[in-house]
């Protein structure tokens, strides 16, 4: 099975001067359970090259076992060093795509024109998109062939407006993902701040925060071994 993970290569905090980026525990704990299950994996985002990873996400407190894991792999590092450019993507080439969070892809990926083009491609062949946490936010404007919202009907989740609001970025966020995917039509359905949650819906799943993304990746690799 080959599986594509996208990450952000935005860097700025809206405003507020601070550094965002990717979220480590949501990359490596997925990156890891997609490894194990022998999956091959593809690992791109805008720009190419080495995606910014969100500092506060690498803080001590914010430790797994899987990203330490990850800081001791150097074959890993390498990989994550040079993404390939979601230009370069032939989207044929995969089974499935992981989107994991941090704040950046609320400003880069949910816009990102390639992106988008990528979901609408995965989904309109019945291959599977999965997200966690903020990355969701990639599924704003991605539409099915008749010009509906992808999410229009679909159970969904991701980061909650009482997640945002405790860790105080709720004016710095250029929009509320529970808002916006509601706003889409999606299902929006979450469970208790900070507990793994995730929702699966056909070909699409979502995961609501970092505590989510493991989970996220056993439901997409128990998906594709019963595809």
């Amino acid at each position: 099975m080959n599986i594509l993970m996208i990450l952000t290569s935005h860097d700025q905090l809206g405003d507020t001067g601070h550094k965002t980026g990717f979220w480590l525990e949501e990359f490596a704990a997925p990156y890891y359970v997609f490894k194990n299950a022998g999956a091959s994996i593809t690992l791109a985002s805008p720009l190419g090259g080495q995606p910014p990873l969100d500092p506060k996400s690498d803080e001590v407190d914010f430790q797994t076992p899987a990203t330490e894991k990850f800081k001791n792999d150097s074959e890993g590092k390498q990989a994550l060093a040079n993404t390939i450019k979601l230009t370069d993507i032939n989207v044929n080439d995969y089974d499935a795509v992981f989107y994991p969070g941090g704040h950046g892809p609320l400003w880069d990926l949910a816009e990102d024109a390639d992106s988008i083009a990528i979901i609408e491609s995965l989904m309109a062949a019945d291959k599977y998109v999965s997200a966690v946490c903020h990355a969701p936010a990639v599924l704003r404007h991605a539409k099915n062939s008749d010009g509906s919202y992808l999410v229009a009907g679909k159970k969904v989740t991701g980061f909650s407006n009482s997640e945002e609001a405790a860790v105080e970025l709720t004016d710095v966020v250029p929009f509320l993902l529970e808002d916006e995917l509601q706003a889409k039509g999606g299902i929006f359905s979450k469970g208790e701040d900070w507990h793994p949650y995730a929702v699966s819906d056909g070909k699409l799943i979502t995961g609501q925060n970092p505590g989510s993304s493991e989970l996220v990746a056993q439901i997409l690799i128990e998906k594709l071994g019963s595809a």
